[in-house]
C-alpha cells in the first residue's frame, strides 16, 4: 500500500475509532476489533469461519447493528482515501514529459494530429444518466462523505500549516461523528424528482467545470498556442438523462414529473451559466483605451441601451470605459432573466447567447486581445454549446406493450364513434398522450434538442416504432406533433437477432424517412446488456451483443446510415459494466465510428463523476478509446480476431449457455434464489423510485436485472459476472488456442478480464454458507463446481497464478477490502438465517431486517460496483 494512502486510512480509522468509543464506550470498539481480527485470521486459515459466525451470533441484535454500521462507515472512509490516492497517482504520472496514458493527448500522439482532425467532425461522446436504483447510499450520507473528502484534501495540501492541520483534524472528527450518527438507511422511498435533484449535484459540482478543461486538453494536444488562437477542438460531449423521463415499469414517472424534471435541469444550468458569465464579465476589465470595442459590439450595446436603458446605465456606472465587460454583464442579466422566464429581457435560445459571446470574442480579437478572446471566454462558449439551456437532453422511455394497448384503445374509439360519448380514455392511455404533449411543450420552451429521443423497451417489430409516431399524431396540439427520434431498444437474445430486420422495416416508415433527411441520415439503436445477460448468461450475452453490433454496423454501411449504438450498460459486470475504455476498444469493427453513447447508472455516477479530477480522467479515457477504436489499425485487429476465433467463440458460447440455462431453468430455482439471497428484503433499502419488478409477479423473467445482480453480489457469489464461462472454456480442448484468442482478440480478452474481476470479488467459503440456506444441495453444488471450474480455467488461459495478478492496484484494493466485507457478510448471514427460519414477533423481525439491510448497505460500499 502506498504510504500516503496508508497514512490516510490510518488517520480516518483512528478518528472513527475515537467516535465509536465516545458513542458506545471502549466495549464497542473492542467488539469491532474482535470481529476484524477474526475475519483476517479466517482469511489466513488461522481461524475457522464457524468461529467467526459464533462471534456474530453471540451479540445482541443492538450490538450487531452497531458493529455493522461501524464497518459500513469504515468502507465509506476507505473508499474516500482510495479516491484521493488515485488523484495523487494521476498528478504524479502527469509529468509533462509525455502524455498521460489513455488521455486525449495520448490518443492524438498515437493517431497523429492530422488524422485526429479528420475524426473530430464525427466525434461524439454522450453519457446518459439514469435513476436505475443501484446507489445504496442516502443522499445525506453522500453529502457527508463529500465534506470529509474536502477536509482530507485540505489536510493533504503541503501548504497547510500546523495550526490549520489541528483545526482540520478537529473538523474531520466532527464530520465523521456526524456520518456515524446519520442513519444509513432510507426510511422513505425517493420520488423521481428527488432522483433528479440528486443528479444535479454531479452537474453543479463536477461536469459543468470539467467540460471546458477536457476541451482545452484536446485543443492543446492538436496544435501549439491554445488560448491564443481560434480553438481546433469542438465541443463533442453531449449529456442525456433518463431521470424523470424513464417510465418503463415506473408508475411514479408521469407527464407532470417529466415537465418538472426539465424545469429543475434548466434552473440549474441557467444559474450556472449566469454565474459563469458574471465571473468572466467581472474579470474582463479591458479598457477601451487599450482594447477598443468593434463597431459591431458598439452597435449591440447601443441596441441594449435602447431596450433596457436603466439596466445598461447601471452596468455602465460599475464598468465605465469597459465595453466588453459591460456587454458580458448584460448577457449575464439576460441569462438570469431567461431563468425567471422574463420574455422581454431573456434569451429565446442558446444560439442567441452564443452569438453574443462570439460578438465579444470577435471584438477582442479585432483589438488584439487574443488571450482574452480564447481563454475563459472560450470556456464559457464551450459550456453553452455543450449544455444549452436544458443541461442534458431528457429522454423518454416506455414499454412497447403500453404503446400497443394505448393505440388499440384509440383506434377502437375511432371505429365505434358512440364509444367516445361519455367515456374517457383509460388512465394509462391518457398518460401516454400527455407525455407526448409534454415533449412538444419542452421543445417549444427549450428547443427540439432538449427532448426528442423516445426509447421503446422490448422493441420486437418496426410496427412498435410506427405505433409511437401514430400516437404522437393523436397527441398533437394544434395539429403539430412533437419532433421525435424513436430509438428501438433490443434486449433479449431473440430481439437482438432480429434487430437488422426491424431496422429494415423502420426505413419503410414515412416519419423515419423524414427524420433521416432532416438529420443527415442519422439513426440511433439501443442495445440492452442487463436483460440479455440475465436471459443468456454473461458469456453468451457478450458474444451475442458483439454479433449484433457487427450486424448493425454492416447494415448501416449498406444503407448509408450514420448509426449510433446506445449501450445500456449497468455498473456491475453482470450488467455489461466494467472499465468503459476497455469496453469501447472491444466493440465490433465499424460500430463506433467516432460515436459512443452509454448509460451511467446508480453508484457508478458518483464513482466516475463525483470528483473533478476523476471525472476528467474518466471522460478522457473514454474519449481516447473512442478515437482509437475508430482507427483502421484497431478495427483491423478486432476484425482479424473475430474471424479467426469465431468457431472457438461459438463452442464456448453454446456450452456456457447450456450450463447457465440448466441452472436458472431448474425446477424451483427462483424460490431457491429468493431464499439464499436478500432479494425480498432489498426492496426495503428504497434505492430508487422504480419497483424491482415490471409486473406484480414472482417470476424470474419479470424480475429486473438490477435486483438480480444486486442480490447475487450480496451473497458474495457474483454469479451473473461469470457463471457458465468455465463450462464454455472447458468445451475447448486446445489451451493454446484459448491463450492465443486472449492475446489477439480484444473482445475475448475483455470477457475474461471482466470475469476475473468478478471472481476476485467472489468468496467461495462465505458463498457456500449463503447457498446452504436454500436447502438445495444440488443447486448449491452446481454453483460451486462451476465457480471452481471457471476460476481454474480463467487462470490457465490468462497465464496468471492468482486472480488480478496483472492489475496490482485493483488486486490490492480487493484483497484489503475482502476481510472487512467478510465481517458484514457474516452479520448479514446471521440476519438472513434468522429470517428464513421464521420470526413470529413483528418487532423482532423488523430489527433483524434492519441488521440485514445495514449489512447490505455496507457490502455495497465495500464491493462498490454492486448494480
Amino acid at each position: 500500500m502506498p504510504e500516503p494512502l496508508r497514512a490516510d486510512v490510518r488517520l480516518l480509522s483512528s478518528l472513527l475509532g475515537q467516535v465509536l468509543v465516545e458513542y458506545g464506550g471502549q466495549d464497542l470498539l473492542d467488539d469491532v476489533e474482535a470481529l476484524r481480527h477474526a475475519v483476517i485470521a479466517a482469511r489466513r486459515d488461522e481461524k475457522d469461519v464457524d468461529d467467526v459466525a459464533a462471534i456474530v451470533s453471540g451479540w445482541p441484535l443492538d450490538r450487531a447493528e452497531l458493529v455493522a454500521r461501524a464497518f459500513t462507515v469504515y468502507f465509506h472512509l476507505t473508499n474516500l482515501a482510495e479516491e484521493h490516492q488515485r488523484i495523487r497517482t494521476l498528478r504524479e504520472r502527469d509529468t509533462g514529459e509525455e502524455p498521460l496514458r489513455e488521455s486525449v493527448a495520448d490518443a492524438v500522439r498515437r493517431i497523429g494530429d492530422e488524422r485526429v482532425g479528420r475524426f473530430l467532425d464525427d466525434l461524439e461522446l454522450r453519457p446518459v444518466l439514469t435513476a436505475h436504483p443501484t446507489e445504496a447510499r442516502r443522499r445525506a450520507v453522500v453529502t457527508a462523505i463529500l465534506r470529509i473528502s474536502a477536509l482530507l484534501g485540505e489536510l493533504n495540501d503541503p501548504r497547510t500549516g500546523s495550526g490549520e492541520r489541528d483545526e482540520i483534524e478537529r473538523r474531520l472528527l466532527e464530520e465523521i461523528d456526524l456520518l456515524w450518527r446519520t442513519s444509513p438507511l432510507r426510511r422513505t422511498k425517493p420520488d423521481p424528482l428527488d432522483e433528479v435533484r440528486t443528479a444535479m449535484a454531479i452537474f453543479d459540482e463536477t461536469l459543468f467545470r470539467v467540460v471546458p478543461a477536457i476541451y482545452r486538453s484536446l485543443d492543446t494536444a492538436l496544435a501549439p498556442g491554445t488560448g491564443a488562437r481560434p480553438p481546433l477542438a469542438r465541443p463533442y460531449l453531449r449529456f442525456g438523462s433518463w431521470i424523470g423521463g424513464d417510465r418503463d415499469g415506473n408508475p411514479y414517472v408521469t407527464a407532470q414529473i417529466t415537465r418538472e424534471a426539465i424545469g429543475v435541469q434548466a434552473d440549474h444550468i441557467l444559474r450556472a451559466l449566469a454565474a459563469a458569465c458574471t465571473r468572466v464579465g467581472r474579470t474582463l476589465t479591458t479598457h477601451e483605451g487599450t482594447t477598443p470595442a468593434s463597431a459591431a459590439l458598439h452597435g449591440a450595446l447601443a441596441a441594449a441601451r435602447a431596450a433596457q436603458p436603466g439596466l445598461i446605465a447601471d452596468i455602465g456606472k460599475r464598468s465605465p470605459g469597459e465595453p466588453h465587460r459591460q456587454f458580458l454583464l448584460y448577457a449575464a442579466e439576460r441569462i438570469e432573466a431567461t431563468r425567471r422566464r422574463d420574455a422581454d429581457l431573456g434569451y429565446r435560445a442558446p444560439a442567441d447567447l452564443i452569438a453574443d459571446l462570439r460578438l465579444v470574442q470577435d471584438s477582442l480579437v479585432e483589438a488584439g486581445a487574443v488571450r482574452q478572446a480564447y481563454g475563459e471566454l472560450q470556456h464559457l462558449i464551450w459550456q453553452v454549446e455543450t449544455f444549452g439551456f436544458h443541461l442534458a437532453e431528457l429522454e423518454v422511455r416506455q414499454h412497447s406493450g403500453v404503446h400497443e394497448q394505448a393505440l388499440a384503445e384509440i383506434r377502437a374509439r375511432s371505429v365505434v364513434p358512440e364509444a367516445r360519448e361519455g367515456q374517457r380514455l383509460s388512465e394509462q392511455t391518457e398518460e401516454v398522450l400527455d407525455t407526448l404533449r409534454v415533449i412538444a411543450w419542452v421543445q417549444e420552451r427549450f428547443g427540439v434538442d432538449a427532448c426528442r429521443r423516445y426509447v421503446i423497451s422490448f422493441t420486437r417489430t418496426a410496427e412498435d416504432v410506427a405505433t409511437v409516431y401514430e400516437l404522437a399524431e393523436h397527441a398533437a396540439v394544434g395539429g403539430k406533433p412533437p419532433v421525435l427520434d424513436v430509438v428501438p431498444l433490443f434486449e433479449t437474445g431473440e430481439d437482438l437477432d432480429r434487430s437488422p430486420a426491424v431496422l429494415d422495416g423502420m426505413l419503410r416508415l414515412a416519419p423515419v424517412r423524414r427524420r433521416l433527411l432532416e438529420t443527415g441520415r442519422s439513426l440511433e439503436v439501443m442495445l440492452g446488456y442487463s436483460d440479455s445477460a440475465k436471459q443468456l448468461g454473461p458469456t453468451t450475452a457478450t458474444l451475442k451483443l458483439y454479433d449484433t453490433q457487427a450486424a448493425l454496423a454492416s447494415w448501416a454501411a449498406r444503407h448509408d446510415i450514420r448509426l449510433t449504438l446506445f449501450h445500456g450498460r449497468g455498473g456491475a459486470l453482470g450488467r455489461g459494466g466494467g472499465p468503459a475504455n476497455r469496453a469501447v476498444l472491444a466493440q465490433a469493427p465499424g460500430s463506433v465510428a467516432g460515436r459512443f453513447k452509454v448509460t451511467e447508472q446508480g453508484e457508478v455516477i458518483f464513482a466516475r463523476y463525483g470528483h473533478k479530477e476523476i471525472a476528467r480522467r474518466h471522460v478522457e479515457q473514454v474519449t481516447s478509446a473512442v478515437l482509437m477504436a475508430s482507427t483502421p489499425g484497431v478495427e483491423e485487429r478486432a476484425l482479424a480476431g473475430a474471424e479467426r476465433f469465431r468457431p472457438l467463440a461459438d463452442r464456448i458460447s453454446a456450452a456456457a449457455e447450456r450450463t447457465y440455462r440448466s441452472l436458472v431453468e431448474a425446477e424451483g430455482f427462483a424460490d431457491w434464489f429468493a431464499r439464499v439471497s436478500p432479494l425480498h428484503e432489498i426492496g426495503a433499502l428504497r434505492l430508487g423510485s422504480r419497483p424491482s419488478r415490471r409486473k406484480a409477479t414472482a417470476s424470474l423473467e419479470d424480475l429486473r436485472a438490477i435486483p438480480w445482480v444486486f442480490s447475487w453480489t450480496q451473497t458474495r457469489v457474483n454469479l451473473p459476472g461469470w457463471y457458465g464461462l468455465g463450462s464454455g472454456l472447458a468445451a475447448v480442448d486446445d489451451m493454446d488456442e484459448l491463450r492465443e484468442a486472449y492475446a489477439s482478440w480484444p473482445l475475448f480478452a475483455a470477457l475474461l478480464d471482466n470475469a476475473e474481476m468478478s471472481l476476485a470479488k467472489t468468496d467461495r467459503a462465505i458463498a457456500e454458507r449463503y447457498l446452504d440456506v436454500g436447502d438445495r444441495a444440488d443447486l448449491a453444488a452446481a454453483v460451486l463446481a462451476e465457480y471452481d471450474r471457471t476460476r481454474s480455467l480463467v487462470l490457465q488461459v490468462t497465464g496468471h497464478t492468482r486472480l488480478l495478478e496483472d492489475r496490482n492496484v485493483l488486486s490490492r484494493a480487493v484483497e484489503l477490502r475482502n476481510p472487512y466485507v467478510d465481517a458484514l457478510s457474516h452479520l448479514q448471514l446471521r440476519a438472513l438465517q434468522e429470517l428464513r427460519a421464521g420470526i413470529e414477533d413483528d418487532a423482532q423481525r423488523a430489527k433483524v431486517e434492519d441488521l440485514l439491510l445495514l449489512a447490505a448497505a455496507g457490502v455495497a460500499a465495500g464491493l462498490q460496483n454492486t448494480g
